[in-house]
This record gives C-alpha cells, structure tokens and sequence, in this order.
C-alpha cells in the first residue's frame, strides 16, 4: 500500500554490505556486496578486511538499492541500521553512513538489533508475525532460541550456544574435510551425497543432567572435537575420510539438536509458531527435519527463501518498517556501535 513507510536499511555486521529497500512488507530491493571471497584464503573473515571493504562498498550499493526500487533518499520514512552485535569496526562503518544519510536528509533514524532483523525478515515472505513466536536463530555468530512476544519490543532469549555457534562448526569441521570457505553450503552440497548415519556424532547438551541447567541451550564445540578426533583415527589407521558421509553425520548431529530444542520450546511455552532465520537456516537438512518435526507436533513452521536467511540489508528494512508502524521513537543521532549489543534489545531508541 502507498501509505506504508518506505524504510531503508543498512546492514554491515560482518562481511556482507547490505541496503534494503521495503514498503511495509513488501521489499523494493536487496543490494548485497560480499566480501566474501577476500577472507577465503584466510579461512575466516578478517575484522580489517571486512570493514574496509563496507566503507569501499557503501556508498554503490546505497546507490544500486535506491535505483532497483526507483526511488531516491527524498522518498524514505525511515532509515534503519544494524548497531549490533556483530564485528566492532565494521558496524562502526554502517553506523557512521546510516547517520551521515538520516542528517543529510532529516529522515529518521533507527538503531536495531541483528537478531532480531533475521526474526522481521519473514514478514517480507510470510506476512505478519503471530505473536507470541519462537525465532530460531542459527548464523555464524549466533545460535539462539528466542521468545517473540511483541516484535517492537519485547524478545527474551530463552537459550543460546555456550561456545561454537553452529555456523562457526560448520566452518571449522569444513576445514577438517578439506572443504572451502565458508563452509556451511559447502557442508550441505557434500551432504547429499552422504550417509546421514554412517557415524553417530554426539549431541551436545541433551543428555538428562545438561536438559536440567541447559534445557535450550546449545553447544557444538565438543561435536566439533568428536568429528576432528574421528577424521585423526581414521588417517593414523591409513584410511580414506569419506567426505560425503562424515558431512552427513555432522550436519545431522547440528539438525537434530537445533530442531529438537526449537520444538520442545515451542511445546513447553505453549507457542504454536517457530520461526527459523540466520544464514545457517538456509541449510536444506535443516528446513526439511524442522518442518518435519513441526508437523508431526503441530506447529505451524515460517522461513524466509535462502538469499533472505544470510545477512542483508532488507531484513533491517523490514524490522525498521515494523517499528516505524508500531510508533516505536527513533534512535537519538549519537548512539553507538555495539559489537556485544544485548539480544533483547530490538531497537536503539531514546537509548544510549
């Protein structure tokens, strides 16, 4: 609808550059710079490199949006940012143009949280979110099971990994295998050709005394030993690693746990929706066991496509739409960057 904010949103958390442009929920455009291929050879993202590639890539990509959806700056109700959490140097670099666009053009402007974008980006798909919900957050930085009471203002974290996040396993064990960077497609590619029970990795944290203190939290360092310390046995016997199927195992072990503690949550806070974001949510085993055991438990499963689970700047767009509507104020100018931003923070406003 024509009177819906027109909302742009700028995200740059870790080594993509994203802008996005929505209409209430309808997106405009989605312009995505990666860096990704600069941090390969280093088999992870490097905090420098990252954030000198979003200062390179901010002001085209800003550009190109605007120029996808037909619009110009002149056009926009709001402009939203990520603040945090995410890689110090390169929000510092989304931050500093977010505020130079909303001085320039007086349009306000809003500081949100990540994780909480991943969680409105399924209002672009999917409609409005029914509330209450659980998001299941799974990226390379985080994985984490929250509680969406009121999307403008009110996620409590109900679990979240106590080391390795499952992206950052999936990184890891792909470079045990031998896989590229990053690992997690790559993980999934080499899967489907994989026996999903050729080896029974450990599930970490669901033993009956870890459900007691940790019932929705997770852990996947300890997999991550397992499947080194398998791959170790088999070399030193002369045996060949069967890529394929040690990538099915793992990933099964990721799934299982991820999908298990969502739906008990789900189960025991009497939500009938989850919510599944973050990059890791485009891994195909993933979406198929959690809409398998959503069905069998008769919850009702939302996802955005793949390209919308991985950073981009129209899932800022869309949680700053969501607050625009809800009335929500705007953040003062001079709020910070914040790498270690609380998750049940959403938004920035008449916040410091």
């Amino acid at each position: 609808m024509k009177n819906e904010p027109v909302v742009m949103g700028i995200e740059t958390s870790c080594d993509e550059t994203g802008v996005g442009i929505v209409r209430g929920h309808e997106l405009l455009a989605d312009a995505v710079a990666s860096s990704v291929d600069e941090h390969a050879r280093f088999g992870g993202v490097v905090p420098e490199v990252a954030s000198r590639a979003h200062l390179e890539a901010m002001v085209p990509t800003v550009q190109r949006a605007l120029d996808d959806a037909g619009l110009t700056l002149d056009d926009l109700d709001g402009i939203a940012v990520t603040a945090g959490p995410g890689l110090a140097g390169a929000l510092m670099v989304g931050v500093g143009a977010a505020k130079a666009y909303s001085l320039a053009t007086g349009v306000p402007l809003y500081g949100v949280n990540h994780l909480s974008a991943h969680i409105a980006v399924d209002t672009l798909e999917n409609g409005p979110i029914p509330e209450p919900a659980i998001g299941l957050l799974v990226s390379g930085g985080h994985s984490s099971i929250m509680m969406v009471e009121d999307l403008a203002g009110k996620v409590t974290q109900l679990g979240a990994s106590i080391d390795d996040a499952a992206g950052e396993a999936f990184d890891k064990v792909a470079r045990l295998l031998g896989l590229p960077f990053p690992g997690g497609p790559y993980i999934d590619k080499a899967a489907k050709e994989g026996d999903r029970a050729f080896v029974r990795f450990p599930r970490g944290l669901t033993a009956a005394k870890d459900m007691e203190r940790h019932r929705y939290d997770f852990s996947f360092s300890g997999l991550k030993t397992a499947v080194a310390r398998w791959i170790e046995a088999q070399r030193a016997e002369g045996n060949n690693v069967p890529v394929n199927d040690v990538a099915a195992a793992f990933q099964e072990a990721v799934c299982d746990v991820l999908t298990q503690k969502a739906i008990l949550a789900a189960k025991e806070h009497g939500v009938g929706t989850i919510l599944l974001g973050g990059g890791v949510a485009a891994n195909s085993r993933l979406r198929t066991l959690a809409v398998e055991r959503a069905e069998d438990a008769g919850i009702t499963l939302r996802y955005p496509r793949p390209k919308l689970c991985t950073d981009n700047g129209a899932m800022v767009a869309a949680l700053g739409s969501h607050l625009v509507t809800a009335g929500i104020a705007p953040s003062v100018i001079d709020f910070p960057a914040n790498s270690s931003m609380d998750v049940e923070i959403v938004s920035l406003a008449n916040r410091l």
